[in-house]
Formats: C-alpha cells, sequence, structure tokens
C-alpha cells in the first residue's frame, strides 16, 4: 500500500504535466493565430514537457513484467 506522502506527490505531478499540457496547447494556438512562430514552438515544447510528466509517471507506475 503507498505511503500517503507518495500519493499526494503522484497527484501533484500528474495534475502539473495537465496544467502544462492546457498551457502548451493553448500558447501553441496563440502562436497560429497570430503567425508567431517563436509562441508556436514554446507552446508545442511545453505540451511535449507536459506529455513526458504524465508518460513518465505512468511507466514508472506500471513496471515491465
Amino acid at each position: 500500500m503507498p505511503l500517503e506522502n507518495e500519493k499526494s506527490s503522484f497527484l501533484i505531478s500528474k495534475l502539473s504535466g495537465l496544467i502544462l499540457i492546457v498551457v502548451g496547447f493553448l500558447i501553441a494556438a496563440s502562436g497560429y493565430r497570430s503567425e508567431s512562430t517563436g509562441y508556436m514552438v514554446a507552446g508545442i515544447i511545453i505540451l511535449a514537457i507536459g506529455i513526458a510528466i504524465i508518460i513518465g509517471k505512468v511507466v514508472r507506475r506500471n513496471p515491465s513484467r
């Protein structure tokens, strides 16, 4: 049974990953709408970081057999 501290840490990291995904998508969409390559690239990088955080948590939680 996981400790309470590990549960809160897992929840916070998943929540931060989700927030980064949303913010990255919004920045990329704003950059696309205003035709700004810098904003689009920044948004895509933030989006990729958020996805990597969530994938990393899922992979660590479910080890391969």
